[in-house]
């Protein structure tokens, strides 16, 4: 599907999706207990429905009670030896530990981009703790693990991603062992902290030491739960951004206390000098004058699109540290912004190591750009647009449906057309 984006202001409320970085958690948490669980407010997108593909393969019994409510019956029983994670990163990297404990071979596969992404830091971690593991030469998917997995002491490299820690923390309690866990060079601190908050929900304790070495008790249970998934950051961060760019937007069901690492997009409006009011449970962004802004995006990388739709509005030239979080995304994102807003007339500069600089400007129009099958760089772009001098065409514009089904709709409805 291509998206004509017309240029436009923004106005009006909207709630945005779950959070599914929270939801994925839960819903591995749900598996791993032997008794029913709860989990309302969650709204499907492509990931999380993945996720809920994966623990019905795993022995989960799912069904919706409500809209946004799923009862899930734990048990961990393969149903099928092979779990489809579509496309999504996270799922992949949590769920082959949690695959891990089972005795019988199980080959984890998906489709598209995640392909390619690299896989090689589950190997070696996951062989040191009994996991029989088969692999293709470049690392990357399909993978097959046939455990259980034993528990022990095991080193991991946290520099690429967090999602594999995610995945050992939530599997490693079920192990007949202790397990100690050295991490070198985490990043991405919040979302473990979200992983730890889950499972203390579902009542695993777990020991960490600055976040470089985690001790995790074998022989733990999952107890079941009743969970409320709250919104999501991630999805949020684009409309916010619109409405300090072109007007002024409202987004509801939001947590200002959240754990989420893109609620740090707060601190970038406000450096970039939008009006901010925040109530309790939503938070108002309206446009003023913009001006360059420094942001660290390090530890949430997901907001780099996001910032580059900012950053173009802004007079000046703003910097963003943490581009090296950004190639084995959906895109290679550093790339992509550099391109896609090139074409609309944005200068983006990546010539010094791990930053990325936009000039901010007047954006083009008249021109087709390309989503790179990346559900953040459409949403940015369609962000991005509702400054053009003329239409915008974004290609692939359905892949919003990774994250954020309702995008389009929820875009649509806050427009108000020049």
């Amino acid at each position: 599907m291509d998206k004509l984006i017309t240029p436009g202001a923004t106005e009006g409320e909207v709630d945005p999706p779950s959070s599914k970085s929270y939801a994925q958690r839960a819903i591995a948490a749900a598996l791993l207990t032997n008794d029913v669980s709860s989990l309302r407010g969650m709204e499907m997108c492509d990931d999380t429905t993945a996720a809920l593909r994966v623990i019905q393969s795993l022995g989960a019994q799912v069904s919706q009670t409500a809209p946004g409510t799923y009862i899930i019956q734990g048990g961990l029983n393969p149903q099928s030896n092979t779990l489809d994670i579509g496309e999504s990163g996270l799922s992949t990297r949590l769920f082959t530990p949690i695959a891990a404990l089972c005795t019988t071979p199980v080959t984890i596969t998906g489709h598209g981009t995640i392909l390619k992404r690299p896989m090689s830091m589950m190997l070696a971690p996951l062989r040191a703790l009994g996991v029989r593991v088969e692999a293709q030469d470049n690392a990357c998917l399909p993978i097959t693990v046939q455990g259980p997995i034993t528990g022990g002491e095991v080193e991991i490299d946290g520099s690429i991603s967090s999602q594999f820690l995610t995945g050992l923390l939530m599997a490693l309690p079920l192990a007949a062992r202790d397990t100690t866990i050295k991490v070198v060079g985490l990043r991405s601190i919040p979302y473990i902290d979200m992983t730890l908050d889950t499972m203390a929900r579902f009542g695993i304790d777990v020991d960490h030491r600055s976040y470089e070495e985690f001790y995790i008790p074998g022989g733990q249970r999952y107890t079941p739960t009743e969970m409320t998934i709250e919104g999501d950051w991630s999805a949020a961060s684009c409309l916010l951004v619109a409405g300090a760019t072109s007007g002024s937007v409202t987004v509801r069901n939001l947590n200002h206390a959240s754990l989420q690492a893109d609620v740090r997009i707060i601190e970038a409006l406000s450096r970039a000098g939008a009006r901010i009011e925040q109530r309790p449970g939503s938070v108002t962004v309206s446009h003023r004058e913009l001006r360059a802004f420094e942001f660290d995006a390090t530890d949430c990388p997901d907001l780099f699109p996001a910032l580059a739709a900012l950053a173009a509005s802004c007079e000046g030239t703003s910097t963003i540290v943490g581009t090296n979080r950004l190639t084995h995304k959906e895109s290679d994102r550093a790339a992509a912004i550099r391109s896609e807003y090139g074409r609309l007339g944005i200068a983006v500069d990546l010539a010094q190591e791990n930053v990325m600089s936009i000039s901010g400007g007047p954006i083009t129009g008249g021109v087709t750009v390309d989503s790179h099958g990346d559900h953040r760089m459409a949403m940015s772009l369609a962000v991005a647009a509702l400054r053009a001098s003329s239409p915008v065409v974004i290609l692939d514009a359905e892949c919003v449906s990774k994250s954020y089904s309702d995008f389009w709709e929820d875009f649509d409805k806050l427009k108000i057309e020049n």
